[in-house]
């Protein structure tokens, strides 16, 4: 898949180039972040919408090159790092391309649509000697969302053990989950529309089923269907749960067993309303999801992270309150790179890798299919594979359109 080539390493006084591919909202805000970089230098730009591609080279300068095919940007450009800002489908396919051109990835969550595609990324990136970085960051820089806390006093009081084990965590409305979890769904009986004429609507399915064009389907509201993305716990699940997964010290595993509090059946293509999702670890420790958009509130009033010998809430309001006086004289965590032009440089991860961001991406596919299913699931966190159950294993690997392969 694609061209396979070896970079030489970027010295410390050359611009590092850089290619976006997808020029929607989220691709500008990757255009402005490269142009106000000193040490980025933005070369080309790619978008199935040709008036996109317009758009954005008629704000960046001369020296910036544009196309409509990902692939004939690869092939034509000299580019160290490439972004993949297009819609989950094509996450793993645009990123597996990229690393086999040899270039350092910049991706957008959720990592990909499937299970089995995060391996895949995972793969390349070891085969082609890249650096790789998932864009969620909140463990890394910032206040975890509506926590109001960093998560480093969170990271060292779990160390300690003053907390005990094993630990629930919750995510909810406390800490902003309801901003996006359940907004994204899609509609149903659309009639079919004229596709534009600068838009190649076949290249935008790529990988997806064929379905006639609507505009519905096509815009920001593509997260609301499955053949895309996985509604909005997808868009903004891996922001919430790589923080808590890097609590939790899960870096390298999956819950054993999951379940889901949702409406079912769920439409096989619209992704649909859901209540609370549960996963369990080997070692107990849970994860709640909540979306506050369908049914009873499990986490009201309740801590954030709750173990057996104390509790923290919003504000790093603890229980009992000695706890968060002991955060004062805790060793800090193990720094990691939070700065994707060192990791490029010196070919050192960065801190949001294909390895854990494998595995946060992993958690999302977990509760939609518990969500799809609508029934307890158990998962195999070694193999990757639902336990003996098929119909949940046909949603961990799905197949792609024809001609497009992950292989």
């Amino acid at each position: 898949m694609g061209k396979m080539t070896t970079k030489n390493k970027i010295s410390a006084i050359n611009r590092i180039n850089h290619a976006i591919i997808g020029l929607g909202s989220m691709g500008q805000g990757h255009v402005k972040y490269v142009l106000n970089d000193p040490q980025g230098e933005l070369v080309a730009v790619c978008d199935v919408m040709g008036q996109r591609v317009k758009d954005t080279l008629a704000t960046v300068g001369p020296s910036c090159r544009g196309y409509r095919d990902f692939r004939e940007m690869l092939d034509s450009e000299s580019i160290d790092v490439v972004h993949v800002v297009t819609p989950p489908h094509w996450h793993a396919l645009q990123n597996i391309y990229a690393l086999n051109a040899g270039c350092d990835v910049w991706a957008e969550k959720p990592m990909t649509r499937t299970i089995a595609e995060g391996t895949h990324i995972a793969a390349a990136v070891q085969r082609n000697a890249r650096v790789f970085r998932l864009n969620t960051w909140f463990w890394l820089y910032g206040n975890f969302y509506g926590l109001g806390s960093t998560i480093a006093p969170l990271k060292k009081l779990i160390q300690s053990g003053a907390l005990g084990w094993p630990l629930t965590v919750r995510i909810s409305a406390h800490t902003g989950f309801n901003w996006k979890a359940s907004m994204w769904t899609g509609k149903l009986g659309l009639p079919p529309e004229e596709v534009p004429p600068d838009f190649d609507y076949d290249l935008w399915l790529g990988p997806a089923p064929y379905r006639p064009y609507t505009s519905h389907r096509t815009s920001g509201s593509f997260r609301g269907y499955w053949d895309y993305d996985g509604g909005g716990l997808a868009d903004m699940g891996q922001h919430y749960l790589d923080p808590v997964q890097y609590l939790l010290d899960k870096d390298d595993t999956s819950p054993v067993e999951i379940e889901a509090n949702a409406p079912w059946p769920q439409h096989p293509d619209v992704v649909g309303m859901w209540g609370q999702v549960y996963m369990q670890y080997a070692d107990g420790c849970k994860i709640i999801l909540e979306s506050c958009e369908w049914g009873q509130d499990e986490t009201k009033g309740k801590p954030f992270i709750e173990g057996p010998n104390g509790k923290v809430y919003k504000n790093f309001r603890t229980t009992p309150a000695n706890l968060a006086q002991l955060v004062h004289s805790l060793p800090e965590p193990e720094p990691q790179i939070s700065d994707f032009n060192i990791s490029v440089r010196t070919r050192r991860k960065f801190g949001l890798n294909e390895l854990n961001g494998n595995r946060s991406n992993i958690l999302v596919h977990l509760a939609n299919c518990a969500i799809r299913l609508g029934r307890k699931l158990y998962f195999d966190p070694v193999e990757l594979r639902f336990i003996e159950d098929e119909e949940a294993n046909r949603l961990v690997e799905q197949p792609m359109r024809t001609p497009w392969t992950l292989f």
